[in-house]
């Protein structure tokens, strides 16, 4: 079973913390899926991950717009992983399927403590 990590949060929203915790699981090589509840919210974060900083580009596809299998960070509120992950973030309550979260090198669950 791969790891699973909870991250509370309390201090700082989600929109703060995502961006830096993508960066980090692509320094190590990491290929993601981001996982949420809404298509708005899916829809917002693809914007902040293309905007949240000036120098730096962070590469991410949504589920849905094409060349899904080719991201190395896949958006989507659906179950599909197509972009063959080996780590998977849980966001607004999604849940992993069965099994996934023994697939996966690395899980993290995030939720916000102020909700």
């Amino acid at each position: 079973m791969g790891e699973v990590r909870f991250y509370h949060l309390t201090e700082r929203m989600l929109e703060a913390v995502l961006p830096v915790m993508l960066e980090r699981s692509l320094a190590r090589g990491w290929r993601v899926v981001l996982r949420g509840t809404a298509e708005e919210r899916i829809a917002a974060l693809d914007q902040i991950l293309w905007t949240y900083r000036d120098e730096s580009f962070l590469p991410h596809g949504r589920a849905g717009q094409g060349s899904e299998g080719r991201q190395p960070i896949l958006l989507t509120t659906g179950r599909e992983t197509p972009n063959d992950p080996n780590t998977l973030f849980l966001i607004d309550g999604a849940a992993p399927e069965t099994g996934e979260l023994a697939r996966m090198e690395m899980s993290a669950i995030l939720f916000d403590g102020r909700d």
